[in-house]
């Protein structure tokens, strides 16, 4: 398993949230990834979108420190990215708590190393931020498909991340929790101003949902659109898919 990533508290001024550099990324000698160059300024919600297989897992996964790249750099914050680290929180398509722990419990294990009060109160900030508060002793496998994932939010916004990682958080949802849950994490993304980068394989959910958009195409998963959200939007980046799509095929 990585290594914590020493340099999350080395903040050059005007770095980017999140930057990556002529990225790769190669599996069993089988290019995955790029090359990739991308700057996430901080504050902005980004999505990626692409089919199956395009890249968009492995990207989050090289943003998180879980792998590194074949060749390139990942920033965080200016300083390389060498593991996980508190600076990058991340939420997966299956919530992932842990089932002995209650709510509460769940958020809290974070911030072991806060004094009581204080992680007391912080649990509390974030049980009243994600509508949980009636939930705070209930265990994981006594919520429904949405507290958990409401839960596995707060667990990973806790430390107090400034770039929140998001992996298909709501694939598994039904349409109506889908929507709902897509309206709480633009609010929780107002109220806090995190960095988010959102990975999705909905184009509609990538066109609406943030800020700018990013479409892949692959493998291995290379950018084929950037765009900030508009009107029309979706349009074009169901177009940059399919002429990437047609492009391999020829």
């Amino acid at each position: 398993m990585p290594s914590p990533d020493p340099g999350d508290d080395e903040t050059p001024a005007h770095s980017p949230a999140i930057e990556l550099r002529a990225v790769t990324r190669v599996y069993r000698d089988r290019p995955a990834l790029g090359p990739i160059d991308l700057a996430i300024p901080a504050g902005e919600f980004l999505t990626v979108v692409g089919p199956s297989g395009c890249g968009k897992s492995t990207l989050l996964s090289l943003v998180a420190g879980f792998a590194p790249p074949t060749a390139g750099t990942v920033l965080a914050d200016g300083a390389p990215v060498r593991g996980p680290g508190p600076s990058r929180g991340v939420v997966f398509q299956q919530p992932r708590l842990f089932p002995w722990l209650s709510v509460s419990g769940n958020i809290a294990f974070g911030l072991r190393r806060l004094p009581k009060a204080a992680r007391k109160e912080r649990v509390a900030e974030l049980l009243a931020m994600t509508g949980l508060e009636n939930a705070a002793r209930l265990k994981p496998y006594e919520l429904s498909g949405g507290m958990r994932q409401r839960a596995a939010i707060a667990r990973a916004l806790a430390p107090r991340p400034k770039v929140l990682l998001m992996d298909e958080p709501f694939g598994a949802l039904d349409a109506f929790t889908r929507e709902r849950m897509q309206e709480e994490i633009r609010d929780l993304w107002r109220s806090t101003g995190v960095t988010v980068l959102f990975i999705t394989h909905d184009v509609t959910e990538a066109s609406t949902l943030g800020t700018r958009v990013i479409a892949l195409a692959g493998p291995p998963g290379r950018i084929s659109l950037d765009a900030r959200v508009s009107e029309g939007l979706r349009e074009k980046v169901e177009a940059a898919i399919r002429d990437a799509a047609s492009a391999r095929a020829a």
